[in-house]
């Protein structure tokens, strides 16, 4: 995707180093930052300087490459990166991946081995969710009006997106459309990420309150409504940032299309339902802080779930790189790990 009419990838490797976008100074700065180990991986990780499933599946990736060029324990070091982001599917695929193809791998053969793997690894993510991007743009109708929840565009992947793709593509194909934003707290993906991203790409948006989405759709100026998820059940079931719950079931109500975008990778076979992913549950001073500033009283005490399950009975199609599917459908598409 274009950054001021330039090229990046969310994340990449470059002499034997992981480079990606800071998120945390968006959209007030554009940094590069620099990672030379496991340790720098994972407090990216739990920082969110990199964020989103599938990109942080990639830096998984990524970072096993590292734990192989520095001589690191490789299972000890994707322990450490595993335990980052319990929520995120495709770190734990993006980690296994670079695992299993290493795996009897001559040593004078390893680091080759393992760069590759998690190039092709990057590369395939790509190539997916710019199918996503194929696929989603025929549920968009030009003059639509989309709404999306949190940053699931290229900063949450490697490039593309997953929410956003559909939408990336649709512009492409001369489509007039607008996006409703919801600003997304406590970290404010939507107004610091989504608002960026839609802006280096020319697309035309607003900037909304995460308790606002369904006044627009009761008044019916939202025609769809396309959020990302961090994993997904094998009945259809997904998790994704906190507030996509409610969203879901007020699009429901007023009978408004609501997509889930995601990669296969973001598919997890192994649970059965929506009840067994694990939600994390991140520092309260995210509540009570934006940026260095607090907003709440001292002394007052707040929860923080970064994540919701939402049923998939509220889902009317899950958008892959394969196509778009039922919920019913995922488990016999998708039928392996």
């Amino acid at each position: 995707m274009l950054v001021n009419g330039k090229h990046y990838r969310t994340v990449w490797f470059e002499k034997d180093k992981i480079k990606m976008i800071n998120q945390l100074v968006l959209p007030h700065k554009f940094e590069i930052t620099e990672l030379k180990n496991v340790s720098d991986v994972a407090l990216a990780i739990t920082s969110m300087v990199v964020r989103g499933a599938p990109a942080i599946g990639a830096t998984g990736a990524y970072g096993m490459v590292l734990a192989i060029l520095k001589g690191d324990n490789p299972e000890k070091a994707a322990e450490v990166l595993r335990g980052t982001r319990p929520t995120a599917q495709d770190l734990f695929h993006g980690i296994d991946y670079v695992l299993e193809s290493v795996k009897n791998t001559d040593d004078s053969q390893l680091k080759h081995a393992a760069l590759k793997a998690a190039e092709d690894y990057a590369n395939w993510s790509v190539e997916a969710c710019k199918s996503i991007g194929e696929h989603g743009s025929q549920v968009i109708k030009d003059g639509n009006i989309i709404a999306t929840h949190c940053n699931a565009g290229w900063l949450a992947t490697v490039d593309w997106g997953t929410a956003l793709s559909p939408i990336y593509a649709a512009k492409r194909q001369d489509k007039k459309i607008e996006v409703y934003v919801d600003e997304t707290r406590p970290r404010l993906q939507g107004a610091n990420l989504t608002s960026w991203e839609l802006l280096n790409e020319g697309i035309p948006h607003y900037i909304i309150t995460d308790n606002a989405t369904g006044y627009y759709m009761s008044k019916r100026e939202i025609d769809l409504m396309i959020v990302g998820a961090d994993r997904v059940a094998r009945n259809g079931d997904f998790a994704n940032k906190i507030g996509t719950y409610e969203k879901a079931v007020v699009a429901k109500e007023n009978g408004i299309p609501f997509y889930v975008a995601i990669p296969s990778t973001t598919i997890d076979v192994l649970t059965e339902n929506g009840s067994k992913i694990p939600i994390e549950e991140r520092d309260e001073n995210e509540v009570h802080f934006i940026g260095k500033e607090r907003i709440t009283p001292r002394g007052a005490r707040a929860k923080n779930p970064a994540f919701d399950v939402t049923p998939a009975k509220f889902v009317t199609g899950i958008i892959t790189e394969r196509g778009i599917f039922r919920p019913e459908e995922l488990s016999k598409v998708f039928s392996k790990k």
